[in-house]
């Protein structure tokens, strides 16, 4: 949802696109407002191709967004129709509609509508409802469809996507959310307490509360007098989240970024935006896709895939996942950083993958000859088909941190000892060297051997690897630790240690060197509050010996031969994260200055990291 380009598509939506002349030239556009059932009208924009008629007929390709299905006026096209330029080509009606609340439809937004499993009245609404008063529109009012209906959504626009998938209307029967939203207080708020503070800061200003009610083409295009691009520095400078209230920034007026800070713990507020309990009655063909270098929504993309699932049995639900950022399968994706994959992975997505799914589904072209699971292995840099996900065949291992630095599958034959650091909230580990206000797309591969040189860092690496080790799937991490504080944030990553001997690569930037190259492969933080239960936070007793469990999203990279594995353990990733004061305190964002202290932190033998390994 958030991640900076995505961030920048209300701003985007501004200013009026350069038209695609194709667009004119084969499609025609129409506007028009789709009464609900609640009597709300929601403004849909509807690109005809110009051949249709009743002895050619095309399926309805639709996207809901609350970003703007811009640009308006039936005369206005934009650069490209629907999910590809593989798919423009081929034709389709393809359909965009402002939410409920935003931009030019009528109705009050909420942020990630609660779903209602029971409705108690005939004119009760969420956004399945939404999506059923609108299909159903569409094929009996839109001239020469084919009866069909797909839907398909990026972030914000792929949770909208998983909400109609449990819409029930006979006329939809294909979906493809894609990096989907599913759980805020997991996804793009959270991270299991830790709150992504850039993240949200910078996303907000452009997704103000439309006061009045009154549809609207135009966005806020608020800015905020960051009088810098050193996010490390303006955020440390902000100081505890209430800050953030001051009138020159939030000043209290935002109901979603106040929402964010009054909400730290996981409770009904977020329980009630968690679409992943309610993807049940599923009965159309349903194709998850995400990347592995997506910041924001990792555990949406694989939670959803899981939940439709387990909750779905038999239904046709596949999963592809490739080496991209957030939304990343729409470019390239042949780099990322200094880390090349050997290929144009984003085209060959779009044409060999997405193209076919719509096409079989909505047209009857092909076949659906789709694996369960088509995702792209790092490391190695080759698409691999799973007939499940995890893979049935991965094997489960520890990975054991022993006091030391030492890092390895083999159970140390003695539990005892810890390293230690000490953690200091005015002296942040930073979360990238790149001096930027956001979330640059790089620092999930970003090299780390910045952070193995600090102190309040620990480094685990194992001896170098005598044959391939290809982990899959989600990673469970099970830290025992101490703090002398009573709360703590623990971040571990998962890094690919190059050789000595490793060559650059062509993209590889002129101040690096893949030498010793640090690859960020996987990574997340816990709250220590949480560490028990997520809903009710507890404090630490200082220097007790605790079980901090949490879970790393999946990934599938092999590290190659001679390379080594690594394993970081840090308490701050900043700006990244907010700061954990050290102090417990019932809510960080009102924490003043003096609950934040320093803290020993100290990881005991008898740590590991659960994976899942292919033989």
């Amino acid at each position: 949802m958030r991640l900076l380009w995505i961030c920048l598509l209300p701003l985007a939506a501004i200013a009026q696109p350069t038209p695609n002349p194709f667009i004119k030239d084969n499609y025609s556009k129409t506007e028009v407002q789709i009464p609900m059932r609640d009597g709300a009208k929601l403004f849909t924009a509807v690109y005809t191709p110009k051949d249709a008629g009743p002895g050619k007929t095309y399926p309805i390709l639709m996207q809901r967004t609350p970003y703007s299905c811009q640009p308006y006026g039936t005369d206005n096209y934009p650069r490209r129709l629907g999910p590809s330029e593989f798919i423009m080509q081929d034709k389709y009606i393809v359909v965009y509609q402002d939410v409920r609340g935003r931009w030019m439809s009528e109705g009050v937004f909420t942020e990630m509508t609660p779903h209602i499993d029971q409705k108690t009245s005939p004119t009760q609404t969420d956004e399945s409802t939404d999506t059923y008063d609108t299909v159903d529109w569409l094929v009996k009012n839109i001239p020469n469809n084919n009866g069909k209906v797909g839907q398909w959504g990026i972030s914000y626009p792929g949770f909208y996507a998983s909400a109609g998938t449990v819409s029930g209307h006979p006329a939809l029967v294909a979906s493809s959310p894609q990096a989907p939203m599913a759980d805020l207080w997991r996804d793009d708020s959270y991270h299991n307490g830790a709150f992504m503070l850039p993240h949200n800061f910078l996303f907000y200003p452009f997704f103000t509360n439309r006061t009045d009610g009154t549809p609207t083409q135009k966005g806020s295009g608020r800015q905020f007098p960051y009088s810098t691009q050193d996010g490390y520095d303006f955020f440390l400078k902000l100081g505890p989240l209430k800050n953030s209230q001051k009138p020159e920034f939030y000043g209290g007026k935002d109901p979603y970024w106040t929402g964010n800070l009054e909400h730290p713990n996981y409770d009904e507020f977020w329980k009630s935006r968690n679409i992943l309990p309610h993807l049940k009655g599923i009965r159309h063909a349903v194709m998850i896709v995400g990347g592995w270098y997506d910041a924001e929504d990792l555990h949406g993309i694989f939670k959803t895939y899981q939940a439709i699932e387990q909750q779905n049995p038999g239904i046709y639900n596949i999963l592809v996942a490739g080496p991209w950022t957030h939304g990343g399968w729409n470019g390239d994706g042949d780099v990322l950083g200094n880390v090349s994959f050997g290929a144009k992975t984003g085209p060959y997505y779009r044409e060999n993958i997405e193209r076919k799914f719509f096409a079989y589904f909505l047209k009857g072209e092909g076949d659906a000859g789709f694996p369960e699971a088509q995702v792209f292995e790092t490391g190695t840099n080759r698409w691999r088909s799973f007939d499940a996900w995890p893979p049935k065949e991965a094997v489960s291992k520890n990975l054991y941190l022993t006091p030391g630095g030492k890092l390895g599958f083999e159970k140390p034959a003695a539990a005892v000892g810890f390293d230690q650091y000490v953690s200091d909230p005015k002296k942040p580990v930073p979360f990238t060297q790149t001096v930027a206000l956001g979330m640059n797309s790089d620092y999930m591969v970003e090299d780390q051997r910045f952070a193995a040189r600090r102190e309040d860092v620990l480094t685990f690496v194992t001896e170098p690897l005598d044959t391939n080790v290809t982990l899959t799937g989600s990673i469970d991490v099970r830290l025992r630790v101490s703090t002398s504080g009573t709360d703590s944030d623990f971040i571990v990553k998962l890094i690919d240690v190059y050789p000595g001997d490793a060559s650059d690569n062509p993209n590889t930037v002129k101040s690096t060197k893949m030498s010793n190259f640090y690859q960020l492969v996987r990574h997340d933080a816990m709250r220590g509050k949480f560490r028990k239960d997520r809903s009710k936070p507890a404090p630490f007793v200082p220097d007790k010996v605790e079980e901090v469990p949490f879970e790393l999203i999946d990934v599938c990279h092999t590290f190659q031969k001679g390379h080594r594995i690594a394993v970081q353990v840090q308490s701050t990733m900043f700006p990244l994260f907010d700061i954990n004061p050290q102090t417990f305190v019932p809510n960080i964002h009102f924490a003043s200055d003096t609950d934040f202290r320093k803290a020993t932190q100290r990881v005991y033998a008898g740590s590991y990291l659960s994976v899942k390994v292919l033989p």
